[in-house]
């Protein structure tokens, strides 16, 4: 039987560890319109993180799991879409740790909303 070992030797300066990208939360946005409506844009983020859609044409989106860092301080969130009626919604949803922080609803044939969460 071989028995290997190893040793690893660090030098330690005494400063803290920045670790880029660390991540303390995590951030879900959801956008929901009544039937036969069509959500068309979206425009979603962090701070000045965003990233805008365009195109959709569906009646629900729901965002990938998104790692927030942990100096991030707001998230924005704004949708378009046209209603087929007066009486046509469209909700927004915040998400943060699986707990919905923030739900903004907007009515009409054109259907904007905007909404957003404060980190701290």
């Amino acid at each position: 039987m071989i028995s290997l070992a190893f040793t690893a030797c660090s030098k330690d300066d005494g400063g803290s560890e920045n670790i880029p990208n660390a991540s303390t939360h995590t951030l879900v946005l959801k956008a929901e319109t009544s039937s036969g409506s069509t959500l068309s844009h979206l425009l979603y983020g962090y701070d000045s993180n965003q990233t805008t859609v365009s195109g959709l044409g569906v009646a629900t989106w729901t965002s990938l799991e998104i790692a927030l860092p942990e100096n991030a301080s707001v998230v924005n969130f704004t949708a378009n879409g046209v209603g087929i009626d007066a009486a046509s919604t469209l909700k927004l949803q915040i998400f943060v740790d699986g707990v919905l922080k923030k739900e903004e609803v907007g009515t009409g044939t054109i259907l904007s909303v905007r909404t957003h969460h404060n980190l701290r």
